[in-house]
């Protein structure tokens, strides 16, 4: 398979303004992809649909109005959703019968970036094929459509309640969140609106935080990228539970009263845990590469097997897809339940880890008693544009003497992100500080 020159693990993501998420990239893109979809309807007098969906960021707009041209003058339709989370565009892709879900957000990032990425028919993301498809069709010659060829854009206003009213109804029906007092955190990103609603509506008293967004404040000192706000706001108002979003709302972190924090990690094992105990079949769960070592041991005491997928959801979701189970995710908290979801979703994250709790009548910390994370230190390293680290023959040696010192009781795992202009360094060890020392040892060699 040929290397990919502009998809990451997350779709297409860059700093605004420079290639590629430019506004004549955009358009470009939006027509290459019109061009796969008519390849893929190939005899169909009916025109390719698309929803477009995105997060808070000011530079939405733009894009926005280059992916509508892009599409339009392919021949595709366009049905614009405004400000939605992600796994919302996921949703109405379904719901509405669209031949392709788009979403205009950079996630977790700073306001300065932005990108595009794209969810099947299904609500499921695409593969590697797909996108190295739309790449080639980049290549090609446009095929601009005629006047009455040209497809038409609109905007679909109630986008957001069709969206809350089915978050809501994947949590179980015979329970409710009164009496509960729950802090949401929406980042300034798009489940600024819905997020507190959902759990107001269910009964919950909800304290919103990161809920103004200003076109340029999305994941700033907010959201699941930085905790220590929630966890002070749940300590402030004496709050039951916290909840965290990234910018487009796929991302989950979650704290208990008492202000600590749980990651993606020890909330995939509380919904297989809650799912097993409740009589479900869950022969597995499908983690990635940075999943700490003491949730596959939880797993497998449980009698649960485990597998590893690359670093993405959509690697995540595949893995599951091969196996037919349901739960898995990410460390950073990226979660899929997909017996409610075609992806992941941290608003229906948050709702099920809810539900577990209440069904297990055990509080978040009594339920992972049994599970201690092992330390885990991952460091970033800037290194230069074209840097071939994996061949660095110091780094090789370096590798090989951690893992003689750890043995069996931690792992080493070194990667390039798909989303920054980095090189992941990442440690487990029985102790932190030696986890801190080793990851520094091979971070220096970079």
């Amino acid at each position: 398979m040929s290397k990919r020159q502009f998809f990451g693990t997350d779709g297409i993501r860059g700093t605004v303004g420079v290639h590629p998420i430019t506004p004549d990239f955009v358009l470009r893109l939006g027509h290459a992809v019109g061009q796969v979809l008519k390849k893929a309807q190939a005899g169909s007098t009916v025109k390719p649909v698309v929803v477009i969906g995105k997060d808070t960021r000011i530079s939405g707009y733009m894009l926005e109005s280059a992916l509508e041209s892009g599409f339009n003058s392919a021949g595709v339709d366009v049905i614009l959703l405004g400000p939605l989370p992600t796994p919302g565009v996921a949703y109405l892709t379904r719901a509405l019968r669209a031949s392709l879900g788009v979403v205009i957000s950079a996630s977790h990032n700073a306001y300065p970036d932005n990108g595009i990425k794209f969810f099947s028919s299904q609500g499921t993301k695409l593969d590697d094929a797909w996108e190295l498809a739309v790449e080639a069709a980049m290549a090609d010659k446009p095929q601009w459509a005629s006047s009455d060829e040209m497809g038409r854009a609109k905007r679909l206003d109630d986008a957001a309640g069709r969206y809350l009213e089915f978050c809501k109804s994947t949590f179980d029906s015979h329970l409710n969140l009164r009496g509960m007092k729950i802090v949401v955190d929406a980042a300034h990103g798009a489940a600024y609106q819905v997020a507190p609603k959902v759990f107001h509506e269910l009964g919950a008293e909800v304290i919103a935080i990161g809920c103004a967004p200003d076109g340029v404040n999305i994941n700033e000192g907010v959201g699941a990228t930085h905790p220590e706000a929630l966890i002070a706001a749940v300590k402030a108002h004496g709050a039951h539970y916290g909840i965290a979003l990234d910018g487009d709302a796929d991302r989950l972190q979650m704290v208990d009263h008492t202000g600590r924090l749980f990651n993606g990690d020890e909330l995939v094992y509380l919904l297989a845990l809650d799912r097993l105990k409740c009589g479900e079949k869950i022969e597995g769960v499908a983690g990635t590469l940075m999943t700490n070592m003491a949730i596959e041991l939880g797993l497998k005491h449980l009698g649960i097997e485990f597998v590893r997928a690359n670093v993405g959801d959509k690697y995540v979701l595949e893995a599951l897809s091969s196996k037919g189970w349901v739960i898995g995710g990410e460390s950073s908290g990226h979660i899929l339940a997909l017996d409610k979801h075609s992806t992941g979703d941290g608003l229906i994250s948050a709702l099920q880890v809810l539900q577990a709790v209440n069904r297990l009548q055990k509080t978040m910390a009594q339920a992972l008693a049994d599970v201690t994370l092992f330390p885990q230190v991952m460091l970033n390293v800037k290194v230069p544009v074209g840097t071939d680290w994996k061949t660095n023959q110091a780094l090789q040696k370096g590798i090989l003497e951690v893992e003689a010192e750890l043995g069996t009781t931690g792992r080493v795992l070194i990667r390039a992100s798909g989303t920054e202009p980095v090189v992941r360094v990442m440690v487990e060890a029985a102790k932190a500080q030696q986890a801190r020392a080793l990851a520094e040892k091979l971070a220096a060699t970079l």
